[in-house]
């Protein structure tokens, strides 16, 4: 019998991950009580350093923020972004001049293609309790064939997301198709959009002492599942502790025996789209020579601009949860 567990590592920052995924992230920030003005309620200047995106001495970090936490404008070209907030908010605007505000559960999927800028800020909206933030963002890669397609913008919201409850879990499909439960259609331009490459991103929870059985898949996917929270598991004879990524023999079923804790996890799984991958930061192409030319374009454009008054830009703080699409459309949850 084969064993399912082909490589475990530790989760570093960012997480490793196998093609057709470029980067995965987990941000847990425990903010304080907001100041009225939805940044924190606490002074930035005690060795602080507001520019280090993971500083893990820190309880909770400003990123590139510098009044309210986040990641002020910045571009994306050749792939595509999928932002899962558990816990807190976070505040999009574009160069597409689409916006939103979306948190508790709701993800944003956004196809960068030929070229976008987009900024993510965490509002504090609560100033008398602690605004804690959980986020996760992915990075699916395009193939050649869709690296200059048109950007494109998505709201998934929590309540329409399926959620399939077990025994001894709860699977959040925000990607895929989990035991016949297929999730909200992804951008149409994205390598998930075709079932034959069997992308997955699944958030799951399992019950604390008990078992549960992750499913095969179909065919020779990469699959990867990040233990990110929770007391050590068992996979057969092997005892794997928290913060670390399981690589999975996606041909076999995979029998997890969880500790004394609730354990989550992140699946990441699809089909490789084997290409050259050339990156320069925000940038993905298949040569160097494409990412030369789309950063001069980006020089040139500036992907059509910054449409917003401020480059951390945030709505207003007694809003609600809304996806403002380029087309005019306002949708208000």
């Amino acid at each position: 019998m084969k064993k399912p567990i082909l490589q475990t590592f530790p989760l570093s920052t960012p997480w490793q991950t196998l093609d057709p995924f470029l980067f995965s992230v987990y941000h847990l920030d425990l903010f304080p009580k907001g100041n009225g003005e939805m940044g924190p309620d606490e002074s930035l200047l005690k060795g602080r350093n507001l520019g280090s995106d993971f500083d893990p001495s820190q309880k909770w970090r400003m990123y590139h923020g510098q009044t309210i936490p986040g990641f002020p404008s910045h571009p994306h070209c050749g792939f595509e972004t999928i932002t899962i907030v558990n816990r807190g908010f976070c505040d999009h605007s574009d160069s597409l001049g689409a916006a939103g505000r979306f948190g508790q559960g709701d993800v944003q999927w956004m196809t960068a293609g030929r070229g976008v800028q987009h900024s993510e800020m965490f509002p504090l909206l609560k100033d008398d309790e602690e605004n804690t933030l959980e986020l996760f963002q992915i990075w699916l890669n395009l193939p050649k064939a869709g690296k200059f397609v048109d950007p494109h913008f998505k709201m998934l919201w929590n309540e329409d997301i399926p959620m399939v409850k077990e025994e001894n879990a709860r699977i959040k499909v925000v990607a895929g198709t989990y035991k016949n439960v297929a999730s909200i259609d992804p951008a149409p331009d994205s390598w998930a959009a075709n079932i034959e490459n069997e992308v997955a991103v699944w958030n799951i929870h399992t019950d604390a002492n008990s078992e549960y059985v992750l499913p095969k898949a179909n065919s020779l996917v990469n699959r990867v599942l990040y233990f990110y929270e929770g007391s050590e598991i068992h996979i057969g004879d092997k005892k794997i502790n928290p913060n670390f990524g399981i690589v999975l023999d996606p041909s076999e079923e995979v029998s997890i025996k969880t500790g004394s804790e609730t354990a989550h996890f992140m699946l990441l799984q699809g089909k490789p789209i084997g290409e050259p991958v050339a990156k320069y930061g925000p940038f993905v192409m298949n040569t160097q020579a494409e990412i030369q030319k789309v950063m001069e374009e980006y020089r040139l454009t500036q992907f059509g601009g910054w449409p917003w008054p401020h480059p951390d830009n945030v709505h207003d703080k007694n809003r609600g949860c809304f996806a403002l699409y380029p087309d005019g459309k306002l949708v208000e949850k």
